[in-house]
């Protein structure tokens, strides 16, 4: 493989493979090296060799099968003739379904400017200097009395840490796992990728633990003996379950016979349209339960600002491990954060994220069911994304291909997936989506469904 230069890199990755199996260099039915040893070897994130693979499933040059690695597609014989090239593109397609994305463009940009406008105004000059590694204490009051009144949890400000998002978080909890001799982790399967490439990125063992209508098999995650396990009980990604009441009392039950930690990942919970937000895990059993949140959906990833409420015992450690790794908390943006917090500004943000996302999710519901009548949808409740389960015989690969040739990406619950198989279904985001482009990529997943 050449190496990668410049910009672009996802895109040249992706043409050296099509050129490879074009000229037959990548036989068809060709095992290709696992994304984690070829990113290794271009010096490039994993993420974006698992992107480039998932694009050229999509195209049919590569297939991709549960419990094996990326393949030649064998339909992708050598000497065939080559597709006119693609115009320049920057990656992005004509409609993106990616799950999980907020609408950039309701970002509050006033009221933020304002916020960072009036804490800069009275801001103390030895505040822009080095501050502690939990983080500014502005913001972990304000997280406190958001996390108690909205999410009901128990939360102390001194039990707060301050992170740079979830991931960010990850690592930190990661590492006190490994310091109370930990070594597994389970996680949700199918589940967020990211949090299993995470964990073992930290040199912990992932354990994938089923999911069903209920939530996490518990049953089966005490089969693992695992140290610890990340969760989205609120909205589970992808499929959008709940945590059933029994289940809850089931994992809290398990966490504290095995003195276990939860990692509860509040990733989407305060976008919940029929009813009122449930309560996090946390506020059942704040010694056992990490709660990890950031602003990344309820205001933009670019900020980078997040939290965890942490087990007493834990707090003081986790700060510990921030201030080694990183030399602690920003301290300008938090504060601003905590602006927003304070006068309401934030409250008054998430109503009307959520009012335009419940919008958007009747459209998208209502253009599947005219669309794709055969199609069993869920996870509607609450979040960014709903799952799409395929009418029978429909396959992920060959519905995504078709998509994608008319402008429209959409995602499979494979790229989800670790051990436990599930039917073919796609996983749509749609809050940054209009809802005439969401009609539109409904009728086009539609045609493709029908071939």
């Amino acid at each position: 493989m050449p190496p990668l230069d410049g910009a672009g890199k996802r895109a040249q990755l992706e043409g050296h493979l099509r050129d490879g199996v074009r000229s037959g260099r990548l036989r068809p039915d060709a095992r290709l090296p696992s994304s984690r040893t070829l990113a290794a070897q271009l010096g490039v994130s994993r993420r974006l060799v698992v992107d480039a693979y998932a694009q050229l499933v999509a195209e049919g040059y590569l297939v991709a099968r549960h419990g094996s690695r990326t393949r030649v597609a064998a339909s992708a014989a050598a000497g065939a003739p080559a597709p006119a090239p693609p115009p320049p593109r920057d990656d992005r397609p004509r409609i993106d379904l990616f799950p999980g994305t907020p609408d950039t463009a309701l970002f509050p940009r006033r009221a933020w400017a304002r916020a960072l406008r009036d804490t800069l105004a009275v801001l103390p000059d030895h505040r822009l200097g080095v501050q502690s590694p939990e983080g500014a204490r502005e913001l972990r009051e304000a997280v406190a009395e958001h996390l108690g009144r909205v999410r009901g949890a128990q939360a102390d400000p001194k039990r707060i840490v301050v992170t740079t998002g979830f991931q960010h978080g990850l690592r930190l909890v990661c590492a006190l796992i490994r310091e109370r001799g930990g070594q597994r982790v389970a996680v949700e399967d199918p589940g967020y990728p990211l949090v299993a490439w995470g964990v073992e990125a930290m040199g912990l063992e992932v354990a994938p633990v089923p999911l069903d209508e209920h939530g996490l098999d518990v049953g089966a995650l005490a089969a693992t003996q695992a140290d610890a396990v990340v969760v989205t009980p609120a909205h589970a990604m992808p499929t959008g379950v709940v945590l059933s009441p029994e289940r809850r009392a089931a994992l809290i039950a398990w966490a504290q016979e095995r003195d276990a930690l939860v990692v509860e990942d509040d990733y989407d919970a305060e976008f919940r349209y029929d009813r009122e937000p449930l309560g996090a895990l946390q506020g059942l059993a704040p010694e056992h339960v990490v709660l990890a949140g950031s602003v990344s959906k309820t205001l933009a990833p670019a900020l980078r600002v997040g939290w965890l409420l942490l087990p007493a015992d834990l707090a003081p450690r986790a700060a510990l491990a921030r201030g080694l790794a990183d030399g602690g908390a920003a301290s300008i943006e938090p504060l601003a954060l905590a602006h927003l917090l304070r006068t309401g500004a934030f409250d008054r943000h998430v109503r009307v994220a959520r009012q335009r996302y419940r919008a958007r999710r009747g459209a998208l519901l209502a253009a599947l069911a005219e669309r794709l009548p055969g199609a069993r949808v869920h996870g509607v409740a609450a979040g960014l994304h709903v799952l799409v389960e395929l009418p029978a015989g429909a396959q992920e690969e060959t519905v995504l291909a078709a998509a994608l040739r008319h402008g429209v990406r959409a995602y499979p619950l494979a790229a989800h997936t670790r051990v436990h198989h599930r039917p073919p279904a796609l996983v749509l985001g749609y809050a940054a989506t209009p809802e005439r482009e969401l009609r539109e990529a409904a009728a086009i997943l539609g045609a493709a469904v029908r071939g």
